[in-house]
């Protein structure tokens, strides 16, 4: 297509206040809008459901179905979604009358969802709707419908699904997190549906990250520190364990050693016991990494020896590995 009378001085962001402008004032006036009670039956009636939770739509509304059921799906309300495009094809082979539908139109007369809905009110337990026309067919054929108004679209030409895709997204978004909180969704359920993202890697515990003891330097307290070099170096840690009595008294570092030779403190004749960190910072083994890197950010340190719920040291969590696994 032709664009003639290009405006070259066009000013771009000014046109995107606008947009934000309009599509901001429609989306502040949805929590006033909306029927409370309304929608408190359409979470409770997913809370409830025993059946599969199938999302449908199509066109922009399919995308924000589509995005929403990755959002249901990872926060603990595992959600299937369906085109209907592809659903009079052979796709509602899938639905059984134990199973839910919730399906997206803003006009809430799309062409190809209402030549398939009898057929997916047959074969589901309920139906509910998320439209911007409380009475549309689609509306009047869902047990519980959910209207979404909106002032205008952002688009000037009132064409292109802007603040009514957006408030949809808003809305499946309230609905996710509505459901999360009933449910008491937890940072480590969040991390069973995230094993491969840096979000769900931040919520794995310190015992599965960290290096184990048996692979950590420790020397005596009376060990000088001349002969802590080659250990310190040889493990590639940054620091090494020190013991008394076969217990953890404290660590010394390769920031030690060097505080050490700035001083210029003879390091041959001084014995660990004299320069060691007895403070040493530690983190329990059942802790969330992310804990554990808002522990290292207060202390500003790099390293955190882990111990059990015995109180014992049983290995040591650096920030190199934390990046290395790519947790930051």
């Amino acid at each position: 297509m032709k664009m003639d009378k290009q405006n070259l001085n066009f000013n771009f962001f000014k046109s995107a206040k606008n947009t934000f402008k309009k599509e901001i004032n429609s989306l502040s006036k949805i929590p006033f809008d909306l029927d409370s009670k309304n929608y408190n039956k359409f979470c409770q009636e997913i809370l409830d459901n025993k059946g599969n939770l199938f999302l449908m739509g199509i066109g922009k509304s399919g995308n924000i179905a589509e995005k929403v059921c990755s959002t249901l799906s990872s926060t603990g309300t595992p959600a299937i979604y369906i085109s209907a495009a592809e659903a009079s094809h052979g796709d509602l082979g899938v639905l059984t009358k134990k199973d839910l539908l919730i399906i997206f139109s803003f006009s809430g007369e799309t062409e190809e969802i209402l030549k398939i809905l009898p057929t997916c009110a047959k074969k589901v337990k309920k139906i509910l709707s998320i439209t911007g026309n409380k009475t549309s067919t689609l509306a009047n054929n869902a047990k519980i419908s959910i209207d979404l108004k909106i002032d205008e679209e952002a688009c000037p030409m009132d064409l292109a699904p802007t603040t009514s895709s957006t408030s949809m997204l808003l809305l499946g978004d309230a609905i996710a997190i509505s459901l999360l909180e009933a449910k008491n969704f937890s940072p480590k359920d969040f991390a069973e549906n995230h094993p491969g993202g840096s979000l769900g890697k931040k919520f794995f515990k310190a015992k599965d990250l960290m290096v184990q003891k048996k692979d950590i330097p420790s020397l005596a307290e009376n060990t000088k520190i001349s002969d802590a070099i080659y250990p310190i170096s040889s493990a590639g840690l940054g620091l090494t364990m020190i013991n008394k009595n076969n217990k953890i008294t404290g660590i010394f570092t390769d920031g030690d050693l060097r505080r050490c030779l700035e001083k210029k403190i003879d390091i041959s004749k001084i014995t660990l016991a004299k320069v060691m960190t007895r403070d040493f910072k530690f983190i329990n083994e059942n802790e969330f990494l992310s804990k554990a890197i808002s522990q290292m950010e207060r202390y500003k340190v790099f390293s955190l020896l882990v111990k059990n719920t015995n109180g014992r040291v049983i290995g040591l969590l650096r920030m190199h590995d934390l990046l290395k696994a790519k947790i930051i």
